[in-house]
Formats: C-alpha cells, structure tokens, sequence
C-alpha cells in the first residue's frame, strides 16, 4: 500500500535508517532494563508472558524493517535497465546467498569476541551499506548505454 506512493529510494533509505537505529540502541541498551513481552508455551499452546532485554526486542523489531527492504532494494537495483532487466533479476535474486555470507561472518565475529551483542556490529554495517545504496550508490552512472 505504501510503496505504490512512495519510491523504493526513499522506503530504503528509511528502513535502512530505522534498522541502524534500532542495532544500535539493542547492542548499547543494558539488559538489566526489560519489557514484558508475550511468547507460546508449545507444551500447553498458551500465551505466556515473559521478561526480555530491551535490546532485544529493538533488535527484533529490525525485521520488520528487513521485510521492507528486500522488494525496494530489488526494484532499485532493477531500475532502468531496459531489455537487461531480466538477466539482472536473475543474477540479483542469486545474491541472495549474500545474507548467508552475513550470517557467517556475525558467526565468526562471535567466535572472535565471544559476546553475541558485539556481533551485531554486522548487522549494524550491513544496515548502513544498504542505507548508502539508497541514498547514493543505486545511481546509474552509465547513462550513455543504451538500454532497450
């Protein structure tokens, strides 16, 4: 609903934004301060409610932020390329083992620090990267090719 009113630079940019904000306010907030927040208690299947770091409730809510991303960086990346679109689709959507690659390298960075929150840095980072993509770097800077 949103996105046929708003260009897929400016839904990037914001939850790209949104998403550094809340990485960093979940790795800087003190886990001692929490929230009740409600979870299943799959051996009863009822709604318990529970206690968790602020933090990570922040860090949770980067997903929603995430499912937005993905279809704005797609049309942006896909933007202008003409009769190229789907070869670019096709190459674009294999891209997407660049997430596991993120994954392992928030793996290693834990493996290295030993502090889960500090590897949220990666995520921070890659939230940051695709907040310059949307800003500056999805620019097409060959114009003179031609493309249809």
């Amino acid at each position: 609903m949103i996105g046929g009113k708003v260009s897929a630079k400016t839904m990037i940019a914001t939850v790209s934004f949104v998403a550094m904000v809340l990485v960093a306010l979940g790795i800087m907030l003190p886990v001692e301060q929490t929230i009740s927040f409600p979870g299943i208690d799959y051996t009863t299947l009822s709604l318990k409610w529970g206690e968790i770091p602020v933090g990570i409730f922040a860090i949770m809510l980067v997903g929603f932020c995430a499912s937005v991303m993905w279809g704005g960086i797609f049309n942006l990346a896909t933007e202008g390329l003409g009769k190229y679109t789907a070869k670019a689709s096709g190459a674009f959507m294999m891209m997407v083992a660049g997430f596991a690659v993120m994954i392992g390298i928030q793996g290693f960075v834990i493996d290295f620090t030993h502090d889960y929150m500090t590897s949220f840095v990666v995520v921070l980072l890659a939230a940051a990267y695709i907040f310059y993509y949307a800003l500056w770097g999805s620019k097409n800077v060959n114009t003179d090719i031609p493309v249809e």
